[in-house]
């Protein structure tokens, strides 16, 4: 199985994709979908939609495994993050891909084996078991590892088929 992780932001996205085959990863790529910070709101969005799509045209993965969205105390990034996540969601859905969100205790308990684990204990787990020189940056590329490893360790699971939404045909609505 073929699996992208995604870290989603609008200034960074970490991406990452992984091959899960007899229970062993292949490192396929990874990297990060940067916008500049002066660019205008939309077009950073036209940006992610642009570089999500072609990293799915080029690497056409089966699932998608993304950190499910939380606010802290900054609800106006928090609403950027949605919106760019909601590009990133469409793009994913349009290709065909089954997503799957987990949380940060979710991530940690898949990668590590605890939900409490720091998370430099993630990301030199996340180095140790694609057998990585060194732990990807930026973080939140290795973010993005991370989500695809705990998507292929959970797969199969009652946590993972309680987190996931299974492949739909898209329903179009037309007039209001």
């Amino acid at each position: 199985m073929r699996i992208l992780g995604i870290d989603p932001g609008y200034a960074i996205i970490g991406w990452g994709i992984l091959d899960y085959e007899k229970s062993r990863f292949s490192v396929v790529d990874y990297g990060a979908i940067t916008t500049p910070a002066g660019m205008a709101f939309p077009q950073r969005l036209v940006c992610i939609d642009n570089d999500i799509r072609y990293i799915l045209e080029k690497y056409k993965p089966e699932a998608l495994s993304m950190e499910k969205l939380f606010f802290t105390n900054n609800k106006t990034t928090g609403i950027d993050v949605a919106q760019a996540r909601g590009v990133l969601l469409l793009a994913a859905t349009q290709a065909g891909l089954d997503i799957h969100e987990y949380n940060p205790i979710q991530v940690k308990q898949g990668v590590v084996g605890y939900g409490k684990a720091e998370k430099k204990q993630v990301m030199e787990m996340t180095r140790v078991i694609l057998g990585l020189p060194e732990v990807p940056k930026p973080d939140d590329t290795a973010d993005a590892l991370a989500l695809a490893i705990c998507h292929a360790h959970v797969r199969g699971s009652t946590l993972g088929s309680l987190e996931s939404n299974s492949r739909r045909p898209l329903k179009i609505r037309k007039g209001i």
